[in-house]
């Protein structure tokens, strides 16, 4: 078969068939009910020995769409009298011999746990996607109902971190040109699944400490990763009860919110301090300073580990 394409004038006049309308248009939207969990389950139980579907719910189906309709749409589920709970499922299911999408019930085996679901590849057959699984004991006048929705989803939507969608739906991906990050909507926040920067330096130098070793960070996935390096005093003797600022100084995009961050650090003698490093809501944000400490001589080191905290 030759190159072809469609729809285009020299295609069948701008017509297209029903399985070239389902390559058309079967990635234009995932397959699923249009919505999240946030909302409303599609199947409850119904009266006695059945299931309703809300109405108008809508979804997709290789590209086709499908509603409920305006009234509860009620599917009867066969009795059960094996002896063994039966497990059924209630799924959407496009019919490639007529080309349509209905809610219908595919009865599972008693005791042999819910049946799959199929999707044939080719121009013919069915594909089906989940609404729910309901559960059937042995003689029961009723059925228990799981929600087990296929949602369509959301695409990842790219922009800039100063253009973000100003409504956006449950589960939405946003990628930010501008600074690589990739954030979802959780219905109410954007949380990061991945983010990534260069090595950073957060030195800041002062008179009284001499930076031995550079102290840097890294943002990775929403947490900052810090390597605080090595400090000699310089500036005379450093008494115990007095805190002592030290330099470096996480910049603004890297600092925790609200919290402090404790970190401990050897000096030289084999002495132990801590540092306090400050949040964003603080006079002295973003700051490092030795809060807790023996007496410290000039020339002594002061080598703390490394800390991490979440920054979104």
């Amino acid at each position: 078969m030759a190159q072809e394409s469609w729809p285009s004038p020299g295609h069948n006049d701008r017509a297209v068939t029903d399985v070239e309308y389902e390559k058309l248009s079967a990635r234009f939207s995932d397959d699923g009910v249009y919505g999240s969990p946030l909302n409303t389950q599609v199947v409850s139980a119904g009266a006695g020995l059945s299931v309703d579907v809300r109405a108008n719910v809508y979804a997709s189906v290789r590209g086709h769409t499908w509603t409920s309709g305006t009234t509860t749409v009620n599917l009867e589920i066969a009795a059960n009298s094996s002896g063994q709970t039966r497990t059924d499922i209630v799924l959407l299911r496009l019919d490639r011999s007529d080309w349509t999408v209905r809610a219908v019930i595919k009865q599972g085996t008693p005791g042999a746990g819910a049946p799959g679901i199929v999707q044939d590849p080719g121009d013919t057959g069915v594909w089906e996607i989940y609404l729910a699984v309901v559960t059937l004991l042995s003689g029961a006048g009723t059925v228990t109902v799981r929600r087990n929705e296929l949602y369509a989803g959301s695409r990842v939507r790219p922009l800039t971190s100063i253009t973000h969608n100003p409504l956006p739906l449950p589960g939405e991906l946003q990628f930010e040109t501008d600074t690589g990050r990739l954030s979802m909507y959780d219905g109410a926040t954007r949380k990061t699944v991945f983010s990534s920067s260069p090595i950073v330096s957060a030195a800041s130098p002062l008179a009284a400490w001499e930076i031995v070793v550079e102290p840097v960070l890294e943002l990775r996935n929403g947490s900052v990763h810090l390597r605080l390096g090595q400090f000699t005093r310089t500036g005379g003797a450093l008494d115990g009860a007095a805190d002592s600022r030290l330099p470096v100084l996480i910049p603004s995009a890297y600092r925790h919110p609200s919290r402090n961050i404790y970190v401990t650090t050897y000096i030289t003698g084999a002495r132990i301090g801590r540092l306090t490093i400050y949040p964003a809501s603080t006079a002295q944000a973003g700051q490092v300073w030795l809060t807790q400490k023996p007496d410290i001589s000039t020339g002594w080191d002061v080598l703390p580990g490394s800390a991490s905290w979440a920054v979104d």
